[in-house]
């Protein structure tokens, strides 16, 4: 029993490593897109969008890999993929720098890093479908399952928040002669990075939970037989697309203001909605052992409907100080972190609850609606240049009702 015990001790560790390994791939595409804008104006966001256009592709065959192959090696398979994307980023810092491609739209060491970008995403998609399901699952289901994931989901803000920063200190102050090259050094310490962690997962004995035996796509077609599933899946869509809307379009809202570096003081701003997002996920750790998923998820929900609708209402001339004078309105948006932060874990929770041997093909299903996070923000941004960025909060709340929805009569398990 006691060796049992420590076996799932040690999984859990490993497992919220690879949470924290997530975000640090992830949160390096928008820092290094400020270096590739310079160059291209409409370059900045691209490197973020491959990220998440891989999920699109990999979402369910990540599920079909650990249906074949376990949740072990289908990890090394992504810490692997991980490393090869890194590598292909890093020689766009080294050759093709004056290759141009496409008619002279673009060079050739963009084109590369683009691709070494969607390799990462592969990596990324394929370790969110490992980790989340085994902390649920080690956790035993219900409040404790989301209680681990939310656990780990503290780690990967963390993670978020420091891989910037750091990616900051690298890069220094962006001019039109900055390019990858300035940020080599990290793109090496990233690589050293995920050889580490392989060589660790490789060596750590990982208790396997049991798998769905059969056809894949019977496996796919069992999980979809859960309408919480189904319904959660959509969820999940909406929530990314809410997590990066909130404080992708309040960016562009704050930088359009006559302040001094405006620019500045948006990026301030918002990634004070990051570190919210870190509070909220940390004190959930300390609440989803008592409190179940359902009632988390709904109440924060709709108190980010509320958040939103005072901040479309209040009028622009009620200001407050936050690295400078800004509207109210700015603070509800940022504040809206704090609900972000548990719905992750709380949705996925719902989704797979009930599940049982199928837990991994509803996995692979549900990483694949996280493309969401490309999709939303995009749709949200047409809005805001047609009708204004405070106008465009409108399809937020339309997703959020339908999160709220999901919370309280979606996620009935059937």
């Amino acid at each position: 029993m006691k060796n049992n015990n420590a076996k799932t001790t040690i999984t859990v560790i490993a497992m919220m490593f690879l949470f924290a390994m997530i975000s640090f791939v992830t949160n390096m595409a928008a820092p290094f897109g400020t270096i590739w804008k310079f160059q291209y104006e409409w370059a900045g966001m691209v490197g973020n969008m491959m990220n998440f256009a891989a999920y699109l592709f990999m979402g369910i065959p990540a599920g079909m890999m650990i249906t074949k192959m376990g949740y072990k090696k289908t990890a090394l398979i992504a810490l692997a993929l991980g490393f090869i994307g890194i590598a292909v980023q890093f020689l766009s810092s080294r050759v093709g720098a004056d290759a141009a491609v496409f008619g002279g739209v673009m060079n050739a060491n963009y084109l590369i890093y683009l691709f070494g970008a969607f390799i990462c995403g592969f990596c990324v998609c394929i370790l969110n479908t490992v980790v989340n399901p085994m902390l649920n699952i080690l956790g035993g289901g219900g409040n404790k399952g989301n209680q681990y994931i939310q656990i780990g989901g503290s780690l990967n803000s963390l993670s978020a928040t420091l891989t910037p920063m750091l990616v900051g200190v690298m890069i220094g102050e962006v001019t039109k002669d900055t390019s990858m090259s300035n940020v080599a050094p990290l793109l090496l310490i990233a690589m050293g990075i995920f050889a580490v962690a392989f060589i660790i997962i490789a060596l750590t004995k990982i208790q396997e939970p049991g798998q769905a035996s059969g056809n894949v796509l019977e496996n796919i077609k069992g999980a979809l037989g859960f309408k919480q599933l189904v319904w959660g899946a959509v969820a999940v869509f909406f929530y990314v697309g809410v997590e990066v809307g909130i404080p992708g379009e309040l960016i562009f809202y704050v930088s359009n203001m006559d302040l001094p570096n405006a620019t500045a003081v948006a990026g301030s701003i918002a990634a004070i909605y990051w570190l919210l997002m870190l509070v909220g996920r940390f004190t959930s750790t300390f609440i989803s052992g008592k409190v179940s998923s359902r009632t988390q998820v709904s109440c924060v929900a709709a108190v980010a409907i509320v958040f939103l609708l005072l901040a479309i209402f209040i009028p622009e001339m009620v200001t407050i100080n936050l690295y400078a004078i800004v509207p109210l309105k700015c603070l509800f948006f940022i504040l809206c972190g704090l609900c972000t932060s548990v719905m992750w874990g709380g949705i996925f929770n719902l989704s797979t609850e009930g599940l049982g041997k199928y837990t991994a093909a509803a996995s692979g299903i549900f990483m694949t609606l996280v493309v969401g996070g490309g999709v939303m923000p995009l749709l949200q941004d047409a809005i805001a240049r047609s009708v204004g960025y405070i106008q465009s909060y409108w399809l937020v709340i339309a997703m959020l009702v339908y999160i709220l929805w999901y919370a309280l009569r979606g996620s009935k398990v059937k």
